[in-house]
This record gives C-alpha cells, structure tokens and sequence, in this order.
C-alpha cells in the first residue's frame, strides 16, 4: 500500500516527521528574525493585517513561501538521492509537498477572511446604529476586498482538486503495478481480483478525501492555535470555571479531545465489522459468478446460506452504529452551542465588538474542527481501516509472513470443500 508508491515508507515518514519539527522549531525561534534581516519582517505589535488580496503578499507571508521552499527542496532533494531507483518519487515527494503548501495556502485563505471579519462587522454594527458616520462605499469597498479573497479561493480549489486526483491516482497506479508484478504469489488469496481491482480503488479514493483533510488539519492547527491564544485575552471569564488565562486555547484543546475520545470509544468496533462485511459480500458475489458458467454452483441452498451471512452482519452493523451515531450526534448538538455558552459573561460585560465576535467564533471553529478530525471522518476512517486489513494478507503473502487469521481460515475451508469435490463420483 505504501511501499510501492514512497521511498522505504518507515524511513521516509519518519524523517519527514522529524524534518517538519526542525522546520516548526527553526520558525518560531529565529525564524522571524532571519525574515527580519532579510527585509521581509513580521507585523509589528498591534499592527491590523491588511485585507484582500494585499493579505497574501505581506513581508512575512513571502518569508514563509521562501522558507518553506528552501526546506522543502533540502528534504526532497536528498530523498531523491536516496531513492534514486523508486519509479514514483517526483509523485511522492513533489507531488506530497505540493499538496502541503496549498493545504497551508487554503488555511492563509481562512486566516485573511478572518482578518475582514473584524472591520467589516465592526463597521457593520456601527451602521446598524444609525448615526450616518458609515458610508454605503465603505461597506462595498470591504465587500470587493471579500471577493478578492473569494477568487483566490475559488482558484486554489480548482487547482487543488485537479492536482489531487492525478496524485492519488498515481498512487493507485503504483499499487496495481505492484500487486500484479506478484500475482503469483497473491492469486489464491480470496477475492484477489477485488483486492487488486476495487479496494486499491477504493484505498486511493478515500485516502484523496482523508489525507487532504488531515493535512489542512495540522496547518490550521498550526495557523489559528496561535491567533485563538492571542484572542483569549478578550474574553473576561468563563462560567462555572471562572477566570483562565488563554481560556479559548485551552477549551478548544479539551473540548475536542473529549470529542474524538467520545467517539473513538462509541466506535471501537465498526472496523472489524466493516471488515467482515467485506468478506461475506465478497463469498457471496464470488459464488454467484461461479455460478454464471458452471450449473452445479450458486445453488438456492447455498445462496441462501450465504446471503443469510450477509444479512447477519448487516443488522449487527446498524446497531452498533445506532449507539454510535447517537454520541456523535449527540455531541454535534452540544458542540454548536458550546462557544456561545462560555462566551456570554463576555459578551454581557460589553467587552468584545461583533467584529471580534466573528473572529473568535471563526478562530475556535477552526481549531476545533481540526482538533475533531476524528469526530469528523471516523465513519470514512472505519471503512479505510476494513479495506486496510484486507491488503495486509496482499502484504504478508508478499513477504512470506503468515495470513491473517481471517484468510488462514478462508483457505482451510477452500481445501475441505475441494477434497469434498473430489470424491464425489462423476
């Protein structure tokens, strides 16, 4: 699954872990003042960002493009080096650090709109009052400065869609090259054809949908944990709890961490349910092609048996996933009236304007929502997980290692009933 598309995937995901540490250490401690001796510098303290399009081509933004292709060029250059005979690493590691830096350009996207809310609803509000100070131009012109962010969005996404689809394409195509070049090995492992055909498919689909949401993810984390720390300072005190220092910061944290613990525990078991179902719609569809060219097979008693398997898990998957959606729902409802909850004594103390009401409402929204990437995508990871256990028996025929318990029996049972043909008188 891996090491046919990346570089001794352990090595390389390892070094890549640690590569993207040094990169986050270097930033936030000296990285602002090489930027600052190269002339592109930070905002100064209290300095409002500018918004629109001129977001995106401040001095430090433009430090970050540069430093990030310097390290970036560092690590795939010496992984190219490395991996000289890989057929897939312009894909693999060009290919993954270009999806890095638009998931970090996508979370700029957010980062900028956030920036216009903040004078756009305090103008907003002060309109509302009536008082004649704000101009219908003023608003237009802020609302052009939005469409400016809009367009680049817009772009980003086309570009970001295209671009995917061709790397995890590639992806797939590296596997089935794989897979096919041991065929031998793999082809009495049941429902080979399907593992080599509509799980690689189905592998390199979901991972197109999962690893770009974790990406954006882990750069949203690592964009607005900083700005909700800085935003905490507004907020007064929290009820119940009182008054925390940072309070946003570490609200999001817990928050989302009982979240995803929620629904890990709620979850636990679907996997192997997933799994399961695999397996008995595949024994159940293999037995109704066999039967298509050969009478004596896909009998009504065996059909039936077979189907009846199917079924079994089928009403054993709905109700583990009814307890599971009921936290998961449960915690959705609770989850949209969280931060307006801890914000109220805030808000009745008159100490924020709808302008940094906005901002921290899209701040916290943020963090939590990538924070609750567990929350969010656990039914797709459960289906990811089940197609996963059935490449690993592609994986340990491979390397020679033992088959998963599950497929050892698939083939006893294969055996039984082939001496059981056997002796039967024609």
């Amino acid at each position: 699954m891996f090491h046919s598309f990346f570089p001794q995937p352990k090595l390389f995901f390892t070094s890549a872990a640690l590569w993207t540490l040094v990169c986050i250490i270097v930033w936030y401690t000296v990285g602002p003042e090489i930027g600052s001796a190269l002339g592109m510098p930070p905002l100064a303290e209290g300095q409002q960002p500018p918004v629109g399009l001129a977001s995106f081509f401040t001095p430090d933004n433009l430090w970050f493009y540069l430093y990030f292709t310097i390290f970036v060029v560092i690590f795939g250059v010496a992984w190219q080096l490395v991996a000289r005979d890989h057929p897939w690493t312009n894909w693999s590691i060009w290919g993954s650090a270009f999806i890095i830096f638009i998931a970090y350009f996508s979370v700029q996207i957010s980062v900028a709109v956030n920036n216009w809310r903040g004078p756009f609803f305090d103008l907003f509000q002060k309109a509302l009052n009536g008082d004649g100070t704000v101009t219908a131009g003023q608003l237009y012109e802020l609302q052009l400065r939005f469409l400016e962010i809009g367009m680049v969005g817009v772009t980003l996404s086309v570009v970001t869609a295209f671009f995917t689809n061709h790397y995890v394409f590639r992806w797939r195509n590296a596997m089935n090259d794989f897979y096919m070049s041991k065929w031998d090995k793999l082809r009495h492992i049941e429902g080979a054809s399907q593992r080599v055909q509509e799980d690689t498919m189905r592998f390199a689909n979901i991972l197109e949908g999962l690893g770009v949401a974790l990406i954006n993810s882990v750069m949203t984390l690592v964009v607005f944990l900083p700005i909700l720390f800085r935003m905490s300072e507004n907020v007064s005190e929290l009820p119940i709890l009182g008054a925390i220092p940072h309070s946003l910061f570490w609200l999001a944290i817990a928050w989302s961490a009982f979240g995803t613990i929620l629904l890990m525990v709620a979850g636990i078991k679907l996997p192997g349910l997933q799994f399961r179902n695999q397996r008995v719609e595949a024994a159940f569809r293999k037995e109704l092609v066999y039967g298509e060219d050969n009478a004596e097979r896909a009998q009504p008693v065996t059909v039936r048996e077979l189907f009846s398997n199917v079924r079994r898990n089928y009403f054993r998957m709905y109700w583990h996933y009814t307890y599971f959606n009921v936290a998961r729902y449960t915690y959705g409802q609770l989850d949209a009236l969280f931060l307006t909850f801890i914000l109220i004594p805030t808000v009745v103390a008159g100490r924020i304007t709808m302008g940094v009401w906005q901002q921290i409402a899209t701040a916290f929204g943020q963090v939590t929502d990538s924070f609750q990437y567990l929350v969010s995508y656990w039914s797709t990871i459960i289906e990811l997980l089940s197609i996963h256990k059935r490449l690993a028996a592609f994986e340990a025929a491979i390397d020679g290692e033992p088959l998963p318990e599950i497929d050892q029996r698939y083939l006893l049972r294969e055996a039984a009933e082939g001496e059981i043909a056997a002796d039967r008188p024609y």
